[in-house]
C-alpha cells in the first residue's frame, strides 16, 4: 500500500490521544463519555490505530468510532484487512501462543466486519501530522519506516531518533505494542498513550490514554487510567471461538504471555506502571 498522510495544521486546546482499541466496544464507550465529560471535540481526539483486535465486536467499535469522528490512524490490522490478508500482520513468531491466539482472532474479525466498515477504515491515513504548542507532531503506528515495529520505552534511543529525522517532527506519538510510556531526550519526545483495549500487563482491569495540554504555551502531557464495564467485555469475548486466554487477561490485567515483550517490560508483568 502506498504511505498516506494527513495534516491537520495548528491544533489547540486539549488532546485525547488512546491506541488499540482492539474491538473493545466497553473501552471505547467509556472513553468517548471522558471526552464529552471534559470538552474535548472529536477532531482533537486520535487513536494510534488497531481499531479491530482481540475482542467480540469489531464491526460495532468500527461504526462507534466513525460516528464519533475522532481522528484514527491504520494499525497494521486495519492494514491487513483492507488487503484481504489471511493474517494480522503483528510479525509474530510462528508457532509462538501469540501467533496461535490470532489464527483465532483475525478471522473472527475478518468475518464480522461489513463492507461499510471497511470502506472507512480505507480512508485512513497512516501517519497524521499537525503542530501543538509550537511543536511538529507526528502520529505513527509502529515506526516510520515499519507499521508493526514494537518500541518500547526501553528500546535504545538509536532506534526512536531516526523517526524524529525522517518526518522533521519534535514529537512522535506512536502505538502498537500495548503498553504506555513516554521518553524526552535531545528536546524530542517519544509518546505511547497506551490501548485501551486490553490492560497493560499491570495487574489492572483498567486501560490507558494521555491527554495533551498547551496551557501554558507549551506541551504538557499526562497518562491516565481508564475504568470501563470489562466484565461485560469479559463475557461476550467467552463465546467459544475467542481465545480464552485473552479474555481472562481482561480482568487479571496480566498478559498470558510475554513473548512480544523485552525483558525490562517482561520483569515488570504485575506490577504498577510508574508513568
Amino acid at each position: 500500500m502506498d504511505k498516506r498522510t494527513i495534516d491537520l495544521g495548528k491544533y489547540t486546546g486539549k488532546m485525547l490521544l488512546f491506541g488499540g482499541i482492539y474491538s473493545n466496544l466497553q473501552a471505547l464507550e467509556a472513553l468517548k463519555t471522558i471526552a464529552e465529560d471534559l470538552n474535548i471535540a472529536p477532531k482533537n481526539c486520535i487513536c494510534t490505530g488497531d481499531i479491530v483486535g482481540y475482542c467480540a465486536q469489531p464491526e460495532e467499535t468500527v461504526q462507534l468510532l466513525k460516528q464519533w469522528g475522532a481522528k484514527s490512524i491504520l494499525g497494521n490490522v486495519e492494514e491487513q484487512l483492507i488487503e484481504g490478508a489471511n493474517d494480522c500482520g503483528c510479525d509474530f513468531t510462528e508457532g509462538s501462543r501469540c501467533d496461535g491466539f490470532s489464527k483465532l482472532w483475525y478471522p473472527y474479525a475478518q468475518s464480522k466486519l461489513s463492507q461499510d466498515s471497511l470502506d472507512y477504515l480505507k480512508t485512513l491515513p497512516d501517519f497524521i501530522t499537525f503542530e501543538y504548542a509550537n511543536r511538529k507532531t507526528t502520529v505513527v503506528h509502529g515506526s516510520t519506516s515499519l507499521i508493526s515495529e514494537f518500541i518500547f520505552k526501553s528500546t535504545a534511543w538509536d532506534r526512536k531518533a531516526p523517526h524524529f529525522k525522517a518526518t522533521k517532527s519534535d514529537v512522535i506519538i506512536a502505538g502498537h505494542c500495548g503498553l504506555p510510556f513516554n521518553e524526552s531526550k535531545d528536546d524530542k519526545l517519544w509518546l505511547n498513550p497506551g490501548v485501551i483495549g486490553m490492560p497493560a500487563n499491570d495487574g489492572s482491569p483498567n486501560v490507558w490514554y494521555a491527554i495533551l495540554e498547551d496551557t501554558t504555551s507549551e506541551l504538557t502531557f499526562g497518562h491516565h487510567q481508564l475504568e470501563y464495564n470489562y466484565k461485560l467485555t469479559n463475557q461476550l469475548m467467552n463465546n467459544g471461538i475467542l481465545p480464552e486466554a485473552y479474555a481472562a487477561t481482561i480482568i487479571s490485567g496480566i498478559w498470558d504471555n510475554t513473548e512480544i515483550l523485552p525483558q525490562q517490560e517482561s520483569d515488570l508483568q504485575g506490577s504498577t506502571l510508574e508513568l
